[in-house]
């Protein structure tokens, strides 16, 4: 289904009626060609490999050739990918023996450039075995490979992307237009997939930053809500933990304009808990599983006078909203919910939190 699935969006209808406001109003965008980020897996056999997502509760790969809510140069790559795996005999991986050289495939797609950014993730701590794999895969995407990478995950397990990176050709960095700021974009780093509908999420939460606030953002990634308000608040401080992220921060604050005032703290939330002092709005926008409890304590037992939270777990923000509200005494001003992830049970719900 597009738009909010029943259940969180019945969640958070309840969450307003108790707040006194009026039922959210879900900002929805298109459902098909919305995603620029993909990772897939690669399975199959050499002769015949298959790229797509594993079936619910299995490793069993389901092909998705014509993916229709992949932008269409995803599934261009896809494509280039399985030629090339034919052309020169790479092995996919399969998963019982733990065996074959390419495990997965990610995609992400430059809007700016209408480029790809290709990572091909093996199995193993050395690129070699994909050397001949990545040659004919530059040599057939041509002019719509923005770069090409590969990672190396030699381990048994469920994660994607391993710890080892080599950069075969092209840019460090992914780069976009969010907000009216550059923010690059690391292949290791996160961001949104959904990018026309993350544009509208960034603009509503810029509209609760006053001007000349002194802002500081938790969690803050590659910079992509907070970069945009630099022109026009007094100080930024960005805290992010993430190795790939810092870097991609690094690179838009570099690149914004002479003179303002951006600083990165980096590091878990709980080691810079001092940054909420003097800040005149306070941005959050944790991981699925929420708020880092020692931030939450903190906002609790100290309330800034303006609190905004960008959360991708329901149940997370559920909670998170009672605490703040019940324990903070802070009062729930405004709530939207984005349908970032149609088709599914998510929702990345915006809220704007005050101090009364």
């Amino acid at each position: 289904m597009t738009g909010v699935a029943p259940a969180p969006l019945g969640a958070l209808t309840a969450l307003c009626a108790d707040a006194g406001l009026p039922a959210p109003v879900v900002v929805d965008g298109t459902a098909g060609g919305h995603r620029h980020r993909a990772r897939l897996a690669v399975r199959g056999r050499a002769t015949s490999p298959k790229i797509g997502i594993f079936q619910e509760a299995s490793h069993r790969i389901a092909d998705i050739p014509r993916c229709v809510v992949h932008h269409p140069l995803i599934n261009t790559v896809a494509d280039a990918v399985k030629a090339a795996i034919r052309r020169t005999g790479t092995a996919p991986y399969a998963d019982a023996p733990h065996r074959g050289a390419l495990r997965y495939l990610q995609v992400v797609v430059e809007r700016r450039s209408g480029t790809a950014q290709v990572v091909l993730v093996g199995n193993g701590d050395e690129p070699a075995l994909l050397d001949a794999l990545a040659t004919e895969v530059e040599r057939l995407l041509g002019p719509a490979l923005h770069s090409l990478w590969w990672n190396g995950q030699p381990e048994r397990t469920n994660a994607i992307l391993g710890p080892h990176w080599l950069r075969w050709t092209g840019p460090a960095a992914v780069r976009e237009t969010i907000g009216g700021a550059d923010v690059f974009f690391p292949p290791g780093a996160f961001g949104q997939s959904n990018l026309p509908l993350a544009d509208s999420l960034v603009t509503q939460v810029h509209a609760w930053v006053p001007d000349g606030a002194a802002v500081t953002e938790f969690h803050a990634g590659c910079g992509a809500l907070g970069l945009g308000l630099l022109p026009r608040v007094s100080r930024l401080a960005c805290n992010e933990v993430a190795p790939d992220s810092l870097a991609g921060l690094a690179l838009g604050i570099e690149a914004a304009p002479a003179g303002t005032r951006a600083r990165i703290l980096a590091g878990p939330a709980a080691d810079h808990l001092d940054a909420l002092d003097g800040a005149d709005v306070v941005v959050v926008d944790p991981p699925r599983k929420g708020i880092d409890a020692a931030l939450l304590e903190t906002l609790v037992a100290a309330p800034p006078a303006r609190l905004v939270v960008v959360s991708c777990g329901i149940e997370a923000f559920l909670r998170e909203a009672e605490a703040l509200r019940r324990r903070g005494g802070m009062q729930l001003r405004a709530l939207v919910p984005f349908a970032l992830f149609p088709f599914t049970e998510h929702v990345e719900t915006v809220a704007l939190f005050e101090r009364v």
